[in-house]
């Protein structure tokens, strides 16, 4: 009993040493404006987007946020503003599924088909990054913001020509 105080003890203290009070992260939409603004080389969006746009802004959006090419991301369906996506899994080559929606300048996405039911989320809560987009030309920016404050931006081309399909 008595050694288990004392390991329970030392872990305690271990566990606060060194370590600053946490600040709550900030909330998606709290950061998004933000980092749509340091951008200048692309426009956000002004109104709803059109479904062509749609499906361009989220194989972008999931490109840069999964580490794949734009051209990797099949869009498999467009449920009212919700698109459909999937991808070849880099480990074991099965498939990536994931929906994706906008709002604004926010762009939100959420896995599906994991094996645990509680992770197909949408990844819009204080602890996710908030992914922002704006768009010129073919271009999509994507503008990843962590909840330590650190910006992740990449500027993909995704043509509406192969989204008019």
């Amino acid at each position: 009993m008595r050694a288990a105080i004392i390991i329970a003890g030392g872990l305690l203290g271990l566990a606060a040493c060194g370590q600053p009070a946490e600040k709550a992260a900030p909330k998606a939409s709290a950061t998004a404006p933000a980092a749509v603004a340091a951008s200048d080389a692309a426009t956000a969006p002004t109104g709803p987007l059109s479904a062509v746009d749609l499906r361009r802004v989220c194989r972008a959006g999931l490109a840069a946020i999964h580490g794949q090419e734009p051209d990797a991301i099949q869009i498999t369906g467009l449920e009212g503003s919700v698109v459909n996506a999937q991808w070849p899994a880099p480990v074991d080559g099965g498939l990536m599924k994931a929906q994706c929606r906008t709002d604004g300048p926010l762009l939100t996405w959420k896995p599906v088909d994991l094996p645990d039911p509680a992770d197909n989320r949408w990844m819009n809560q204080s602890g996710d990054p908030a992914n922002t987009f704006a768009v010129k030309g073919d271009v999509v920016t994507v503008t990843q913001t962590f909840p330590d404050g650190t910006n992740q931006q990449s500027d993909l081309t995704v043509p509406a020509s192969k989204e008019a399909a």
